[in-house]
């Protein structure tokens, strides 16, 4: 652990004296990237890219980053090729019934964020355009 910033010194000087005593140990050699050029920013801040690239590596969903007004109407955008993949008409009533269930939730818990703008998904016609993706395949 470093020492106490002494009195009438800079912080930033303070800082820069404490990398240079630690690269001067060899603290900073072979770091995993050492010699690699850093990613391309994408216009987020540092911290956003680098979470981003985190879950991704960990092969983690990154809809759970977002605030839950845009996770929901992911969700619903994302509900056909969900549902495309279940085997039984009672399996897509549930999903299509939970995820209302979360939509009427949000609307009573007034989410932070921006504002929700999703509607209820149809379940009739969710289980009716998941029959005819079973019956075009």
């Amino acid at each position: 652990m470093s020492r106490r910033k002494p009195p009438k010194v800079s912080f930033r000087w303070w800082v820069d004296r404490q990398i240079a005593e630690a690269r001067e140990r060899g603290e900073f050699d072979d770091l995993p990237g050492t010699g690699k050029p850093l990613p391309k920013p994408t216009g987020n801040d540092a911290v956003t890219d680098w979470v981003l690239r985190e879950v991704r590596k960990g092969g983690h969903d990154t809809t759970v980053l977002l605030p839950p007004s845009l996770a929901l109407k992911r969700e619903v955008q994302d509900l056909p090729g969900k549902l495309a993949a279940e085997r039984t008409e009672r399996r897509v009533r549930q999903l299509v019934e939970d995820l209302n269930e979360r939509i009427r939730q949000a609307y009573l818990n007034h989410l932070s964020g921006p504002p929700l703008t999703v509607a209820l998904v149809d379940v009739e016609e969710a289980v009716e355009d998941w029959r005819r993706s079973r019956a075009a395949s």
